[in-house]
């Protein structure tokens, strides 16, 4: 490909990560899947080194923005995160900082809303304890963090 394509190409990618986060993962499967002409890995690689060297591209960035946006507004667990950030290629050491972010207090209080709301929808089902469990596992909250709002959630319907 021609110096004044790839040219082209990188301030495509400069304006799409301009835009909004992007992984490293992301911007490579664009490259190399372009409609028009796909790019060979090694220039690829010579875009993404632009795009990281000027900060247009930050997998530990990304990772704490897909964290906390994923945590607050879908209610995610932190192990519905991790999954999703290790199929994204991002590495562990981002993805712990990135996990570090969410405050667990919140994430609680999240997780009680969601339950609270579907215990009462729930309210005339007999199996509405393991319904909420499994809803709170597919979000990607601990077992022991659900069972225990559930036990709060039931003992405070209850009075």
């Amino acid at each position: 490909m021609h110096e004044e394509e790839l040219k082209r190409v990188l301030s495509r990618m400069q304006g799409l990560c301009a835009r909004r986060e992007y992984c490293t993962s992301d911007i490579r499967r664009k490259l190399l899947t372009r409609r028009e002409t796909p790019l060979t890995e090694q220039e690829a690689g010579q875009i993404l080194t632009a795009l990281q060297r000027e900060k247009y591209l930050d997998d530990a960035r990304y990772a704490g923005a897909f964290a906390r946006d994923k945590a607050s507004l879908a209610a995610w667990g932190t192990a519905k995160i991790r999954y999703a950030l290790r199929a994204k290629g991002i590495s562990d050491e981002d993805i712990a900082r990135a996990l570090e972010s969410i405050e667990p207090e919140r994430s609680q209080e999240r997780l009680r809303k969601l339950l609270s709301a579907r215990w009462g929808r729930l309210s005339q089902d007999p199996d509405r304890k393991r319904k909420l469990l499994r809803l709170g596992l597919s979000r990607g909250y601990a077992y022991d963090e659900i069972v225990s709002q559930i036990e709060e959630i039931c003992q405070s319907t209850e009075h």
